[in-house]
């Protein structure tokens, strides 16, 4: 037999090394977040967790550990007969559970008695949660940042693609959030990640990067939707360089209608998101603008979202919060399109901004 326990800083560090990484969790506590690449072997269902703990409350912790220990035992079996019967001598599996207890425990000790050497997580997914949160400041210090700043429609998140295209190093937190960072962000049939889900993405891609070279993202705010960047990722932008991405105005509404063309098929869905802007524009402006989109003048209606609206807020967002907005680099592409962008990107490269 086989078991050894690992703290979860350790771990961290060694998820190389194991040709599985186990989550014995609830799928419910999985999709919440997870370790990378893990696989989720429930050793109680959502359901089953859920009567399990109605039991412990209800009546005592004995009669729920009795019970939990049957359904377990049946869940473990199915695991091991789906997924581990073709598995060779030399699997070396991780495993964790939310504290590092019962749950993996038992899932680990039944693959060590088997012969393989198993690992479990000290502390679970607990412990890891702690481990990541401590080690994002120590992956993002030192690292040389290079923020791409504009206005809204400007094209920044297109040119962090075409800059990772060209093989620079990106960090895109748009795509780890699944949003747009704006009132009228939210992608349609999208939901966000949850905070700690974002968290470990970012760590993730943190991680993943050479320390040598510089590192690409957008000039975000403190949230992207509903999930906050790091306060010390959030801290190193704000005092890095940027390059302001510039377009004209309707350069910036073609993007934008492109972008967003699920509100240009849609508008109703438009004139709904249009709505949580009456605190901050008025209730008159507010229905003026849903008036023209529902009458098909989409175009004028983004241009004065970006002057009344956008424009104002990220100008003054950047110029008090970025300290090094006012020497920003201007960078100007031919146009909107990705291969203008991808140009720009080259550009950007070969000179080593």
């Amino acid at each position: 037999m086989s078991l050894n326990i690992l703290p979860a800083t350790e771990v961290i560090a060694r998820l190389h090394e194991f040709d599985t990484v186990i989550d014995a969790r609830s799928p419910g506590e999985f999709d919440e977040d997870h370790l990378p690449h893990a696989v989720n072997w429930p050793t109680l269902n959502n359901e089953e967790r859920r009567d399990i703990g109605t039991l412990y409350k209800q009546v005592n912790a004995f009669e729920a550990k009795k019970r939990g220990a049957a359904i377990a035992a049946r869940n473990v079996a199915t695991h091991i007969d789906r997924w581990v019967i073709d598995k060779p001598k030399d699997w070396q599996p991780l495993a964790y559970c939310w504290r590092g207890g019962q749950r993996s425990g038992a899932l680990a000790l039944i693959l060590s008695q088997i012969g393989f050497r198993v690992t479990l997580v000290e502390g679970g997914y607990k412990a890891f949660r702690a481990a990541v949160v401590q080690d994002i400041p120590r992956l993002v210090s030192g690292l040389d940042w290079r923020v791409i700043s504009g206005t809204t429609g400007s094209g920044k998140t297109r040119l962090l693609q075409a800059l990772a295209e060209q093989g620079a190093q990106v960090v895109d937190l748009e795509a780890l959030a699944r949003h747009r960072s704006s009132v009228l962000g939210a992608i349609p049939g999208q939901a966000q990640p949850t905070q700690k889900r974002f968290d470990t993405l970012v760590w993730q891609a943190l991680r993943a990067l050479d320390r040598t070279r510089p590192v690409f993202i957008e000039s975000e705010s403190k949230k992207v939707g509903n999930v906050a960047v790091p306060t010390a990722l959030i801290e190193a932008m704000r005092q890095s360089p940027c390059l302001n991405l510039v377009l004209p105005d309707a350069e910036r509404v073609a993007l934008l209608m492109e972008d967003y063309s699920f509100f240009v098929s849609d508008v109703e869905s438009f004139c709904a998101r249009l709505q949580v802007l009456t605190e901050f524009k008025g209730k008159v402006l507010v229905q003026g603008w849903q008036e023209q989109v529902r009458a098909g003048n989409i175009a004028p209606v983004v241009q004065a979202l970006l002057k009344q609206h956008y424009d104002p807020t990220y100008l003054q967002s950047m110029q008090r919060n970025f300290l090094r907005f006012s020497d920003a680099k201007i960078i100007a592409p031919q146009d909107h399109s990705m291969g203008a962008m991808t140009l720009l990107a080259q550009k950007i490269m070969e000179e080593a901004w």
